[in-house]
């Protein structure tokens, strides 16, 4: 997967905090902010680094599971519930059964 330049694919918890929730998650960013504010006063905090949303996006198109995903929802009737949970787990079924590039 190429990057081609733009925003990070993969970030250290130390370079995140509270702001960064929609590039890597809320668990990912609490993650950071913990490092930045508790690390100082002697709490240990592993580090490690978070895959962003942006890298989980590109995955997705050029993978092309994002059509996938489109057209699958194109014909869910959404207001089927049973249906939607279908389509779900068929989504994720296909992300994971997807290599990496």
């Amino acid at each position: 997967m190429s990057n081609n330049g733009s925003s990070p694919l993969v970030l250290w918890y130390n370079q995140l905090g509270m702001n960064d929730v929609d590039r890597v998650g809320g668990k990912n960013a609490s993650l950071g902010e913990m490092i930045t504010n508790l690390s100082g006063m002697g709490v240990s905090v592993p580090n490690g680094f978070a895959t962003t949303a942006d890298a989980f996006n590109q995955f997705l198109d050029q993978s092309g599971v994002n059509q996938r995903i489109y057209e699958l929802l194109d014909e869910t009737d959404i207001d089927d519930v049973s249906a939607l949970a279908k389509a779900g787990a068929q989504i994720r079924q296909w992300i994971i059964d997807t290599p990496f590039q």
